[in-house]
């Protein structure tokens, strides 16, 4: 029984996010800044008496430790969940399941960075497997069209959401280093609230800060349930998973991810890819598996 629960950990995790796009496109008017503010510092006050009570673990933690924290709460936290909510805030120019499906890139990041890191050679399979991925990753933005045709505002979607693969992907290996000394909780905490802190001192220094007071009740509602369900609730039940798996077994998993939200774009919003499209997700989605089966970023 206790081998099977890091997985449904993250496959629940991905299911969890699946829906995260709808959410987020219902508040497509609100800067991405401002969202991601709010999401983290209420996700990260609810796990401050966590932090409180651990404190003495956390002065434990050495240079390379709060680097890896630093990191993904900048990187992944901050750009990442600024990026991903800015790509689905063009909600009439670009699908929710191109933005998911996009995301699938990450592994292709996280083993790219981790090769460079670590000064590890990549393999010739491994750089032709990344080309496929990208071809697959293109055919699934562009479908049959060139994007030199495309709108400024999708193709600005497509690099937001580009942006924010790498910014996650990049994320797992550090994520990873990370929860060798700290438990899942813990972790899921301080990446909260220092997203929070840096994301509100960009709110105060680009004087962004009075839209926080300008949102509707409905708004502070969508926000909530995003923090409770898709947003600190899923990245918490996620590192749970993470830190008793291999990294490229959880990536495996999280192909739930793309697939439901695909599903449900279609079920809920009658959106459907083309048939380039579609051949280029079985590509992306083919090439990351093999890539993550044969690549453990451990």
């Amino acid at each position: 029984m206790k081998k099977i629960i890091p997985p449904l950990a993250v496959i629940f995790a991905a299911l969890l996010w699946s829906i995260d796009g709808f959410l987020r496109q219902e508040l497509y008017s609100i800067s991405s800044f401002v969202i991601v503010a709010l999401e983290h510092l209420i996700g990260g006050l609810f796990f401050l008496p966590l932090l409180f009570r651990n404190f003495s673990q956390l002065k434990k933690l050495g240079q390379r430790e709060w680097i890896s924290i630093l990191w993904i709460s900048i990187c992944g936290g901050v750009l990442g969940t600024y990026f991903y909510t800015k790509a689905l805030s063009y909600v009439n120019y670009i699908d929710l399941s191109v933005v998911v499906l996009i995301q699938k890139l990450q592994p292709l990041f996280a083993i790219s960075l981790a090769g460079l890191i670590l000064k590890e050679r990549l393999s010739k399979r491994f750089i032709g497997l990344a080309f496929v991925a990208m071809v697959g990753g293109y055919l699934v933005t562009f479908g049959n069209q060139s994007f030199l045709l495309w709108d400024d505002k999708t193709l600005i979607a497509s690099l937001c959401a580009l942006l924010a693969s790498f910014c996650w992907g990049s994320s797992t290996v550090l994520g990873k280093h990370a929860l060798r000394e700290l438990s899942f909780g813990i972790l899921t905490g301080l990446r909260l609230l220092i997203t929070a802190i840096f994301t509100i001192l960009i709110l105060v220094f680009t004087s962004a800060t009075s839209e926080i007071f300008n949102l509707t009740v409905e708004n502070y509602k969508i926000i909530v349930i995003i923090v409770f369900s898709t947003g600190a609730v899923a990245l918490s039940i996620y590192y749970y998973g993470l830190k008793r798996l291999p990294a490229s077994h959880t990536t495996i998993y999280e192909l739930a991810w793309p697939l439901s939200a695909v599903f449900l774009d279609w079920s809920l919003r009658g959106s459907t890819l083309n048939p380039i499209q579609f051949l280029g997700a079985i590509i992306l989605l083919g090439s990351m598996a093999i890539l993550t089966r044969e690549n453990s970023i451990e």
